[in-house]
């Protein structure tokens, strides 16, 4: 996982990705060419050798920009949130796909409605504007959209795009949600964004292109399908 800690002016964010297997992806840094940054490598004994090519960016960038903080296994998504923010310095954490799907030209359009709107999180969404999905048949496509109608009638939760994972949150926003979901996988960003909710957070939104797996093998099995539906009727339940 990266998290890229840069500065404009008085506006400090956070960038955060997931690396596990996804070496390639490690260049992403320098999108942010132009801000004061650090990335902290947080990488779950992925077998791919992402931590080598980090170590390597290491040496290039130096230890003040590419910070390592490695676990022996993978824990989770939200223990990999909990690890990094408890290394991030800055007041706020962009969180997105480092397999390429989330492209970084989006990142100055978050940063503005932010500012205009002073918002805790802004969301990007995929079914909004010219928000949209690249590289998904038609199946996945119905699926997707047939998911977020569900969620939409049963959750009501006062964004357009639940499952997406590309934010900007205020950090201290951030950590309050993280300490309240106990949700895994695709539900986990489901009920980031049901907490805020609940608890009166203001949440913006960009549209944004999703092109799937630029790097890497997407999946959706039947196994995804069941535990979105079981998180989902959890969520019902107790919201």
């Amino acid at each position: 996982m990266t998290y890229i800690n840069t500065s404009m002016s008085l506006f400090q964010l956070f960038y955060l990705c997931g690396l596990h297997n996804n070496k390639r992806q490690l260049w992403m840094g320098q999108a942010m060419i132009g801000y004061e940054y650090e990335i902290i490598v947080i990488d779950d004994g992925s077998p791919d050798g992402t931590l080598e090519v980090a170590e390597q960016l290491q040496k290039i960038y130096g230890e003040d920009k590419i910070l390592l903080r490695p676990r022996a296994k993978k824990l989770g998504l939200g223990t990999a949130y909990i690890h990094g923010i408890k290394h991030a310095r800055g007041n706020y954490v962009f969180i997105m796909d480092a397999d390429l799907s989330h492209h970084p030209k989006f990142i100055p359009e978050f940063i503005k409605k932010q500012r205009e709107g002073g918002y805790d999180l802004v969301s990007g969404t995929r079914y909004r504007g010219d928000g949209g999905v690249y590289g998904w048949d038609l199946r996945r496509k119905l699926i997707s959209r047939g998911a977020n109608y569900v969620t939409q009638v049963l959750l009501r939760p006062g964004a357009s795009d639940l499952t997406g994972s590309f934010r900007l949150y205020k950090k201290e926003v951030l950590v309050s949600l993280v300490e309240r979901c106990v949700s895994k996988g695709y539900v986990f960003q489901m009920e980031m964004i049901v907490r805020a909710r609940q608890l009166n957070y203001t949440i913006g939104e960009v549209p944004i292109s999703f092109v799937d797996r630029v790097y890497g093998e997407s999946k959706l099995g039947g196994n995804e399908i069941v535990s979105f539906l079981k998180g989902l009727l959890t969520l019902f339940a107790t919201t």
